[in-house]
């Protein structure tokens, strides 16, 4: 019995060994934040000097000639990338570590460091030095037009035949998904078991349905418009600055279908009735929600009596679950692809008399958990109230015999445009 014990504490204090080699490996070798690197974003946009004719690498500077274009650009996320205050609380998090400006202020000029090396390949352990060319009220612009648009001393753009006071060349980039490629594919690192890596939305279009169809990233969030691109110019068809996306709720609205269907015409006191909410990805290329891992959408029943008590719920949460820790493993996916549809069903029984019961029903979608919205808050400096909560469908049912009901039918028919024709060698 002695021995069998020895041999028990032996092989427990084995496992505990291996368990915590295996533990320390993970946090030696893991990276500090939830993705990795590819070749492409390891270093900043080199250092770019302002064109000839143009006054300076500023937005407003642009705006001079691309009024429309630059007053656009002020109101889109792009412009905020560097001073979201949420992108700032998470940076803070990550100990304002260097990749993240590869994004947020993708220039080496918006850049105080330039980073040129990485030792042992880790990206906490960047070889830098001070930039002696960092302008810090265009890191403030975030992804400023130059970023896009300025490459060795000549401006890019989608023509071959423009005629503008400054060098001008045709890059195919743009009238494709490449120029989205950079920043919305970002990869996986050690340790992260992604299905697809932490911002997948480029691969997740890429293997999709819109992408077959001929359409681009820039079909909708960049939607064509007929105008001069230049005070002035002549009016051609070119794309509005917008790129409204997953922080704008209106956006998410037009890419998502919700219907209600009860399984009877009236409601009837006594009887049981069943109602089947439907959310359709019928306007989306990609995943809905998408990107950033942390947002979700939330359907909910609730049942509330007169007083606001509520007597019975359901809800259905379309996320990524994700386990953080020790490793990153995401383990179920209930995101919604292109033309698919998530179903949740409620029952409840109509009562004998009216007892001031009303059945609620609400979509909401969420830029993050109420929790970690505090946590940034607490722990993070997220000084200001930030909207991270959108009511996207609401609707209130009261039960009570003979309440006439919406009957179930066909799932909402997704809508059918006819895509664009791209054509990557298109000059003019």
């Amino acid at each position: 019995m002695r021995r069998l014990t020895s041999r028990t504490a032996l092989l427990a204090l084995v496992a505990a060994g291996v368990v915590g080699g295996l533990l320390l490996l993970v946090l030696t070798l893991k990276s500090p934040v939830i993705f990795g690197l590819r070749d492409d974003i390891k270093h900043a946009i080199p250092h770019q000097a302002v064109p000839e004719g143009v006054a300076s690498l500023s937005a407003e500077a642009c705006g001079v000639c691309h009024r429309e274009i630059y007053d656009e650009w002020k109101t889109s996320i792009h412009a905020q990338a560097y001073d979201d205050p949420l992108f700032q609380a998470y940076w803070r998090k990550d100990k304002h570590i260097w990749v993240c400006l590869n994004c947020h202020t993708p220039l080496q000029n918006q850049q105080p460091e330039v980073i040129t090396d990485l030792r042992g390949g880790r990206i906490n352990r960047p070889v830098s030095h001070p930039n002696p060319a960092f302008d810090p009220s265009l890191q403030r612009e975030g992804i400023t037009c130059a970023a896009c648009h300025v490459r060795d001393g000549v401006i890019l753009g989608p023509f071959g035949d423009s005629v503008a006071p400054h060098p001008t060349r045709y890059d195919p980039r743009f009238r494709s998904t490449e120029i989205c490629y950079t920043c919305h594919a970002v990869p996986s690192d050690r340790f992260q078991f992604y299905n697809g890596g932490p911002c997948a939305t480029f691969m997740e279009f890429e293997a999709g349905p819109y992408k077959a169809k001929g359409y681009i990233c820039q079909t909708c969030h960049m939607p064509e418009v007929e105008r001069p691109i230049a005070e002035g110019g002549p009016v051609r068809k070119g794309r509005r600055h917008l790129w409204r996306g997953g922080h704008d709720p209106d956006q998410v609205k037009r890419a998502l279908s919700v219907s209600l269907a009860a399984d009877q015409a009236e409601l009837k006191a006594g009887k049981k009735a069943t109602w089947t909410l439907t959310l359709t990805n019928s306007g989306a290329g990609h995943m809905l929600p998408t990107g950033d891992p942390d947002r979700y959408l939330q359907a909910e029943f609730e049942v509330v009596d007169a007083a606001g008590r509520v007597l019975s719920s359901r809800s259905l949460t379309v996320k990524r679950w994700i386990l953080w820790w020790p490793v990153i493993y995401e383990y179920d996916d209930t995101r919604i692809p292109p033309f698919e549809s998530r179903d949740l069903a409620f029952s409840y029984a109509v009562p004998r008399r009216d007892e001031g019961l009303t059945l609620h029903v609400r979509v909401s979608y969420h830029i993050l958990t109420e929790r970690a919205y505090q946590r940034l808050q607490r722990k993070y400096g997220l000084t200001v109230e930030v909207p991270h909560v959108f009511t996207l469908y609401e609707e209130q049912v009261p039960l009570r015999e003979g309440t006439v009901q919406r009957q179930a039918a066909a799932r909402p028919t997704p809508p059918r445009c006819a895509p664009e024709q791209t054509h990557a060698d298109e000059t003019g």
